[in-house]
């Protein structure tokens, strides 16, 4: 602790160690699950004192890793010198190269907010909530990846403070192998203190959410089949089944109740979209319909997400398809309309350009399956862990048939690295960690070394 302790003297920012009155708060990712216990908590203040941080890591033989709000942490953090980075709030955009410079406290709302009146986006994904910089570098699952792919294969420049103390700014053309690692790679290479992202000219965006009772799930899952076989890369489609919570927050008529749900994001006119959804607003009666026209400001209210905090157990696994078989699985491993602790069904459309592997990429590389199942529930007490775990066992078990084992950085709380990356970019990345950081002095969500 004596040691830990003069930090406060290496850095600027506040420093919170164990003991301090604030450290049972000032610990806590986003993600309530992972109970998580570093070494010291310190609120960086600029570029100088992650330098200093990384600096003090190397010298003590410690680790330092980087956090703005949490949402992708891990137990890997433990015993680490976590950054805090919600203070590094800079947001500068370049209309004219279409290029955006954010700090790694930027969150996607914000981002969204400033670039609204420009008529232009990044690839922002269903959270406004979570940070620009750790979800692009764990790939970046946007609603318009369809047309663009990942959004770590769009970062024109990274700012980061190195293993060995020093702040480069890493482009294709500085530093060919740092450049690639880092997009899609995680945050084992550098603690990143600003990205630059490409942007894209697109000024109608057309999405919402179409909700019906549980009891029509079959129906409205193979609509959802039907049309993603042949949307254009213009549309994206996310289907959901959903134990609502019994709370005030929920809408009377669908409070406490099993719900399907089919979200959707379309980069065009609402007619165009309307055509393309026609058959699954056929599927069953609507009990409610949020599709229109929506400002990018406004886009993460289309999936909805928490925004608090909230205790669960989540899992993320690609599939190598999606059709009525696999619609019969799932429903009758869910049992909509039954008490069960998996809550929440997530199967998102991938396919276009996140299949298509392009020469520029980084480590986030393309993305083969084409659709990616997402489901889990709420831990009301840690005692309740060991009943959810065996519920989630069950619903891997009932879609074997098309589970590719295999599961996207962004998605994949405390999976191994090893499904997170095709053998050989995990090769490379283990490569590039030993070369450029022998020592482990940074430390990601997910260490490829």
């Amino acid at each position: 602790m004596n040691s830990i302790a003069t930090l406060r003297d290496a850095v600027k920012g506040a420093v919170v160690l164990p003991g301090d009155a604030t450290w049972e708060q000032e610990r806590l990712a986003w993600h309530l699950t992972n109970d998580q216990h570093p070494a010291a908590v310190v609120h960086v203040t600029g570029v100088d004192d992650v330098v200093a941080a990384v600096n003090f890591a190397k010298q003590h033989g410690l680790s330092v890793t980087a956090q703005a709000r949490g949402h992708g942490a891990t137990a890997a953090l433990q015993g680490a010198i976590l950054l805090r980075t919600l203070g590094l709030t800079a947001i500068e955009v370049d209309e004219q190269a279409r290029i955006a410079r954010v700090e790694p406290g930027v969150r996607w709302g914000e981002l969204n907010e400033v670039l609204a009146p420009t008529g232009l986006t990044g690839l922002p994904g269903s959270s406004g909530d979570t940070s620009v910089v750790g979800y692009t570098l764990g790939g970046g699952l946007s609603w318009f990846g369809r047309k663009y792919g990942q959004a770590a294969n769009h970062v024109h420049a990274v700012e980061l403070v190195t293993a060995d103390g020093e702040p480069v700014r890493v482009t294709a053309e500085s530093d060919p192998e740092l450049f690639w690692a880092v997009r899609g790679g995680g945050g084992d290479f550098g603690i990143v203190t600003a990205l630059e992202l490409r942007l894209f000219a697109e000024p109608q965006i057309y999405g919402g959410r179409m909700t019906f009772a549980a009891e029509h799930a079959r129906e409205v899952f193979r609509s959802f089949v039907a049309v993603t076989k042949s949307a254009p890369e213009d549309l994206t489609l996310w289907a959901w089944l959903m134990n609502m919570p019994d709370a005030p927050m929920i809408p009377e008529p669908m409070r406490g109740r099993w719900l399907v749900m089919i979200d959707a994001v379309y980069l065009g006119s609402s007619s165009a979209a309307d055509a393309l959804l026609a058959p699954i607003r056929a599927a069953a009666p609507l009990l409610s319909d949020t599709v229109g026209t929506v400002p990018l400001n406004q886009l993460d209210g289309v999936a909805n997400e928490p925004v608090d905090p909230v205790p669960g157990l989540l899992q993320g696994t690609l599939l190598s398809g999606f059709d009525e078989s696999a619609v019969d699985a799932l429903i009758a491993a869910a049992n909509p309309g039954q008490p069960s602790p998996v809550a929440v069904f997530e199967v998102r459309h991938l396919g276009g350009a996140f299949a298509r592997p392009q020469p520029t990429d980084g480590a986030a590389g393309a993305l083969a399956e084409p659709y990616l199942l997402f489901f889990g529930g709420f831990l009301p007490s840690p005692a309740f862990t060991p009943i959810l775990e065996a519920a989630m066992g069950e619903i891997t078990e009932a879609m074997a048939t098309w589970d590719t084992q295999r599961t996207h950085l962004n998605m994949s709380s405390n999976k191994p690295v090893e499904v997170l990356f095709p053998t050989d970019v995990l090769s490379s990345l283990r490569a590039i960690k030993h070369r450029r950081d022998p020592n482990g002095v940074i430390r990601s969500n997910h260490p490829v070394g």
